[in-house]
């Protein structure tokens, strides 16, 4: 009976990796739930075999089992998120079935609040870096924020002008943009665009667009 290499992934045995070396297509197989090595070797905190899985093996990290869930799902240490997220580049977008990401899943369940307050700062730094580039990271879905500006969930700062004032209500319109699920489609990035040229119109009178009236 061959070795099953779930449950040697499960209990970070030596026979794994050379049984992956002989077999590497066994590296990304899942069972009949979709459950794979990746997501054996996060939950059980064998950060080695993760590094090993992705670098060695080439498993994709953002694997998804039948409930669309990646291995950052099922992390219980924040050593395993860390590992998954820093260093081997998991994407901590990615939403479940249920429309949860890994941190909305963690908070729900609320067994591990580590993971959970760990993910949150993750999730608000892409948010933040998503304000300041004025996209979701495919530069073909959405231009960039106007040349002389940069912003992020707590400032708005022309380039010339370090000291300048924060509206309260552009940065409360922006943080409530920020949070909104469709903050990265197409709909909500318009939206983030218009903000900001607003706000630049407000701040510069003399570059509206207005037009001669017609007698």
């Amino acid at each position: 009976m061959s070795a099953n290499p779930f449950l040697l992934a499960a209990d970070n045995s030596p026979a794994l990796l050379p049984l992956l070396r002989e077999n590497p297509n066994l590296a990304s197989e899942q069972d009949a739930h979709g459950y794979s090595l990746i997501h054996a070797a996060a939950s059980y905190n064998h950060l080695d075999l993760l590094r090993s899985l992705v670098r060695e093996f080439n498993v994709d990290v953002n694997l998804r089992d039948d409930d669309e869930e990646t291995a950052l799902f099922v992390v219980e240490t924040v050593e395993a998120a860390r590992v998954l997220v820093e260093e081997l580049g998991a994407d901590i977008t990615i939403k479940s079935s249920e429309g949860y990401t890994a941190f909305q899943k963690t908070v729900e369940e609320g067994d591990f609040p580590e993971v959970a307050e760990y993910l949150k700062t993750k999730e608000e730094a892409s948010h933040t870096q998503a304000l300041s580039n004025g996209t979701n990271g495919d530069i073909t879905a959405a231009p960039p924020i106007p040349e002389g500006l940069s912003i992020s969930v707590s400032t708005i700062t022309p380039a010339e002008e370090a000291e300048l004032e924060v509206d309260p209500e552009f940065r409360r319109r922006i943080e409530q943009l920020a949070e909104r699920d469709d903050f990265h489609s197409d709909a909500g990035q318009a939206e983030l665009r218009q903000l900001i040229q607003d706000a630049i119109t407000e701040r510069n009178p003399a570059d509206r667009n207005v037009r001669p009236r017609q007698d």
